[in-house]
């Protein structure tokens, strides 16, 4: 391990999965496997002990699901990337997992490639959601905003809100200051404005924001924003 490599802990409750997953990671010159955990409360011990970068987090476990210990370990560890994964496109689950602030989630069947680019994107600090998932997400933003009256934007101006439905639709900074005559590092100036405004910390987290106060029509989009 080097000072640079990305800090993984893994957390599921089959020991065989863990360990095949395991060797496939450890194959790769920028990842190194700090610890393993078969339930949610050692996760929340051994992220404490260990300070992992990203959490691959099993979502269904016995005892503490993975959707319980990612809201704790965020509490006490707010800086943690948490990946959820998941045998099954469960529209309710996927979405407790992004309300508990997990940055990624991926199935248990997807290739070791693509479990590998999501570790380093949420490394990086972005949010990865698997393309199979993402209608079904935004399916259940859309039922819940339908039950729901949108309250007041908190403040954004009209600027503001306009990024913010662009992050919605996928589009990058550079892509972002393109559309609206802006610079790519006014973009960013703009996004982290927004950001302490609503309080949240990724574009995922934003994306959640948007649909559910009325920002963008539900289901706008079929794929999960970019990070950059």
């Amino acid at each position: 391990m080097t000072p640079n490599s990305i800090r993984l802990l893994m957390v599921d409750d089959h020991r065989m999965f863990l360990q095949g997953l395991r060797m496939l990671v450890e194959m790769e010159p920028d990842i190194a496997v700090v610890g393993e955990c078969t339930n949610g409360l050692d996760a929340i011990a051994a992220v404490l002990q260990l300070q992992p970068d990203v959490v691959l987090m099993d979502i269904n476990m016995p005892g503490l699901n993975g959707v319980e210990a990612t809201q704790r370990i965020l509490e006490r560890r707010p800086e943690t990337g948490i990946i959820i994964l998941t045998m099954y496109r469960e529209d309710a689950q996927v979405f407790h997992a992004i309300k508990s602030g997990a940055r990624g989630y991926i199935l248990k069947d997807a290739e070791t490639v693509e479990v590998v680019r999501a570790v380093r994107a949420v490394a990086r600090g972005e949010s990865i959601i698997d393309p199979g998932m993402a209608t079904r997400v935004l399916t259940e933003f859309k039922r819940l905003w339908q039950q729901t009256d949108p309250p007041p934007h908190d403040g954004l101006t009209e600027r503001e809100v306009a990024i913010l439905r662009l992050i919605v639709a996928g589009l990058s900074n550079k892509e972002i200051g393109a559309h609206l005559s802006f610079s790519e590092k006014t973009i960013k100036n703009y996004i982290t404005v927004i950001f302490q405004k609503l309080q949240l910390t990724d574009r995922t987290q934003a994306a959640v924001y948007a649909v559910q106060h009325g920002l963008v029509e539900p289901g706008a989009g079929d794929a999960a924003p970019t990070g950059t």
